[in-house]
């Protein structure tokens, strides 16, 4: 079966974005990748931005996902846009509330964590590096 993995771009600041991400859900960062380290005329790249990350992947949980991300090079057009966000299933209510207030930190609640009419917590937000994040748990469904 096939997998979906975000793959985020920033504007210099992936290295930052990623250790907050990798604070919060935890782990260690499969690979990291700059773009000085790529062989010479592989990518469009002056030079100023070697430092910059190509690549880096930070698996989460125990489903196989992974977060990758890279800095988009100066010479890459590019334009930040709100078209996505990415959607985490927590295994726990208290998993689900420290992952939710931690990606909120510095950022911008646009939906608080609470009880949604579907059965779930749920909450929406978008975090200090303009990324939109959707965090939900499924709470255990009662009998009648």
């Amino acid at each position: 079966m096939a997998s979906v993995n975000p793959y985020l771009n920033f504007e210099g600041n992936c290295e930052e974005a990623f250790n907050f991400y990798k604070s919060i859900f935890g782990g260690e960062f499969q690979t990291i990748m700059r773009f000085k380290d790529a062989p010479p005329n592989s990518m469009p790249n002056d030079g100023s931005d070697g430092e910059w990350l190509l690549h880096v992947a930070l698996p989460i949980g125990k489903g196989g996902s992974i977060l990758m991300g890279s800095d988009r090079p100066k010479s890459y057009p590019g334009a930040k846009g709100d078209v996505f966000s990415v959607s985490v299933s927590a295994d726990s209510e208290a998993e689900a509330r420290k992952i939710f207030e931690g990606l909120s930190t510095g950022g911008k609640i646009t939906m608080p964590f609470d009880k949604t009419f579907w059965g779930s917590l749920f909450g929406m937000s978008t975090d200090k590096y303009g990324i939109q994040w959707m965090v939900g748990y499924s709470l255990p469904q009662t009998q009648s």
